[in-house]
């Protein structure tokens, strides 16, 4: 594009805006005014009328001043100005929830026109195309399914492998089923449209498997990196792979993996977010436990229960399970399928002195959803059972799976002492300090001006040094 025409584009834009001579992007009348010797000023106002204006009435009252308070009142939107702007323009806007910003620019732009209506021959083309494509995918799933049925039926003798390749076969085609359905639906914008929003039904194949896409591509790379950083395999198990996201806010704020809390917002028990991405009804075991409480006997360190709830059934329609409900009479009246609470939640603290603590949240899968006795792990773990607990022995014991993992670290801060004295937690005056080892090496002679200057006349210097014959300090 040549010079001159790159200067007269915005010319000729304005000129059509003005003109309204682009059909599919309608703009604002321009303002018109009479010619005038004096410019106009933006903050004069124009009189209608000459009576008294009237006393305001209570209710008016109340809302100016809680109007006063929020600050003022973003302007009225205008789904058809803005195709492009910043951040700040577009939030005025829609929501920030809906997405990106070329998204909210385009539903800024197309008023109420259904999604999958828009106006773009593009658009509809590629959902033509992707139509076909999924009325493919649909009957290559109708055909696996009736291949399925027949091999169901079919006698096991009549295969050179007997039972086990029947039911081996059928795996193998029920796998290639799911992924048949998860691609017939991969491709459709308002499958992407719906999993954006979060409004996706998780009990369908394509949802899940949007979901552990996501997770994969960071979120699970985060909990890896942890998991080495501090050290978790092999001080608390030998191997472990997470295979769920979990999640854990405090009194509603998000906890980031390793962040470092104060002991005031983990003085009650946190809300976990979990997410499964394969189908079926399966029970987990939730174990909180510290792995950093200082022995002071033997000079070193053991590890503390601090919450643990078995028998929680989990499906994946499922997110969040507050911990804090898990046990108490309402909840058991309205939600008995929360789970059942064998050790109750017991405040993360750290003495004054001690380095941080590493609070560990693991999710435990039971194997073929066989529940636990939770009067038994009360028994074992409650009480005098937190110190000392084993989350290898526990999970070679009840035959779990760990499946789930986050984390939190606690130090000593302003709070702890007020934290520990509310839950009857001794130890609050109870301060460490590293143990000054002493050098096994014999005491060096003095020499240089140590050595030239020990007698009495140079008594004024002694205060410089530590290697005076005969005094010791």
């Amino acid at each position: 594009m040549s010079r001159p025409q790159q200067v007269a584009r915005p010319i000729v834009r304005s000129l059509r805006q003005a003109a309204g001579g682009t059909a599919t992007c309608p703009s604002r009348p321009i303002a018109l005014r009479t010619f005038s010797s004096t410019p106009s000023r933006k903050d004069e106002t124009t009189t209608t009328t000459t009576s008294t204006p009237a006393e305001p009435s209570a209710d008016a009252q109340k809302l100016a001043a809680d109007a006063a308070l929020l600050g003022p009142k973003k302007p009225a939107p205008y789904p058809s100005m803005i195709k492009q702007g910043t951040e700040d323009q577009l939030s005025q806007l829609l929501s920030p929830q809906l997405g990106s910003r070329r998204r909210r620019a385009a539903l800024a732009t197309t008023g109420d026109i259904p999604f999958e209506q828009l106006p773009y021959q593009c658009f509809q083309e590629a959902r033509k195309v992707l139509g076909q494509d999924r009325e493919e995918k649909v009957a290559k799933i109708v055909a696996e399914t009736a291949k399925i049925k027949r091999l169901e039926a079919a006698d096991a003798s009549t295969f050179r492998g007997g039972e086990a390749y029947k039911q081996k076969r059928l795996e193998s085609l029920r796998e290639h089923v799911e992924r048949l359905k998860i691609l017939a639906d991969i491709n459709d914008p308002l499958v992407k449209r719906r999993f954006e929003d979060g409004q996706g039904d998780m009990n369908k194949p394509v949802y899940r498997y949007l979901a552990q896409r996501k997770w994969y591509s960071m979120q699970r790379k985060i909990i890896l990196q942890r998991v080495e950083q501090f050290h978790i395999v092999p001080d608390l198990l030998p191997k472990f792979e997470p295979i769920m996201d979990v999640k854990m806010t405090f009194r509603g704020y998000k906890t980031p993996p390793g962040a470092i809390l104060n002991s005031r917002i983990t003085e009650t028990a946190p809300t976990l977010r979990m997410q499964v991405f394969d189908k079926g009804e399966r029970l987990f075991s939730i174990v909180v436990l510290d792995a950093d409480v200082p022995d002071a006997e033997t000079d070193s360190f053991k590890k503390r229960l601090h919450f643990l709830a078995t028998n929680i059934p989990w499906n994946p329609a499922k997110d969040s399970l507050p911990l804090s409900r898990l046990g108490s009479e309402a909840a058991a009246a309205s939600s008995p399928e929360l789970g059942a609470l064998a050790v109750p939640w017991l405040p993360a603290f750290a003495q004054k002195g001690s380095p941080y603590h590493r609070l560990t949240v693991f999710v435990l899968q039971h194997s073929n959803n066989a529940p636990l006795d939770s009067a038994k792990l009360q028994e074992l773990y409650d009480g005098q059972g937190r110190d000392g607990f084993s989350l290898k022995s526990f999970r070679d014991k009840f035959a779990l799976t760990p499946v789930g993992f986050t984390m939190f670290r606690s130090v000593w801060d302003e709070n702890t002492a007020d934290v520990m004295a509310r839950h009857g937690i001794p130890g609050a005056d109870v301060e460490f300090r590293h143990q000054r080892v002493m050098s096994l090496k014999p005491p060096r002679p003095a020499r240089g001006w140590e050595a030239k200057r020990q007698k009495p006349k140079y008594r004024h210097l002694w205060k410089y040094t530590k290697r005076i014959k005969g005094m010791k300090f």
